[in-house]
């Protein structure tokens, strides 16, 4: 049995994650390909425990590096329990958001050392990476209007549109620093335009796979 793919899909507040993961979901299911969709900080029983800690809106301040290690400890508790033993049997695995997401809130947002989340990603995950990472991208201002029309904000949502410029920009800043392993997706135009590039993206992933 071949190993499946993982596939991380990132982006700031607003972009349209949940709703073009689904769009992805269903076009790797057409092509049948075995799919598991999953979440961080998230996806597992108690890495979802972790994540109620993580985005509830509370008085108490955090400190950013309990909030770090809250991440990871989530992201070891996923690797381990869900995303390594579904690629090993084959299926193709979606996250909603990953590591890249650490070095954007946490590293951007908050300011802690990339080295440091650097550090953390070599002891939680060794060697393993994303095969292929699915930026969607829109400016700060499109993306937090349209997470203000969802409700009820949590914690991270609750930050300053000058908080989400750094995250956009360490988001940018990392496809630029990997350009194979990234697709940057235009979210700011309607979601049928996001959905023609992803359509294409998601060709190009599959013919890769079929025909290497």
């Amino acid at each position: 049995m071949n190993k499946g793919l993982f596939i991380t899909v990132e982006g700031a507040e607003g972009v349209g994650k949940s709703t073009n993961i689904a769009f992805i979901r269903d076009a790797l299911e057409s092509k049948g390909l075995e799919v598991i969709v999953t979440r961080e900080p998230g996806g597992t029983e108690m890495a979802e425990e972790i994540r109620e800690v993580l985005l509830r809106n509370r008085d108490e301040n955090v400190a950013e590096s309990a909030e770090l290690l809250l991440m990871f400890a989530a992201r070891a508790q996923h690797i381990e329990s869900l995303i390594k033993p579904a690629l090993l049997q084959g299926k193709w695995v979606i996250s909603d958001r990953f590591t890249d997401a650490t070095y954007a809130y946490q590293g951007g947002g908050r300011g802690v050392d990339s080295n440091k989340i650097g550090i953390l990603e070599d002891f939680v995950q060794g060697e393993f990476r994303p095969d292929k990472t699915i930026l969607l991208d829109a400016p700060v201002e499109i993306g937090m209007a349209r997470a203000h029309k969802r409700g009820e904000l949590d914690r991270f949502e609750n930050e300053k549109l000058a908080f989400f410029e750094k995250v956009r920009n360490v988001y940018l800043e990392r496809v630029e620093a990997e350009p194979k392993r990234f697709e940057l997706i235009d979210a700011s135009k309607s979601l049928e335009e996001v959905q023609v590039q992803l359509k294409d993206v998601l060709e190009v992933i599959v013919d890769g796979i079929v025909n290497r």
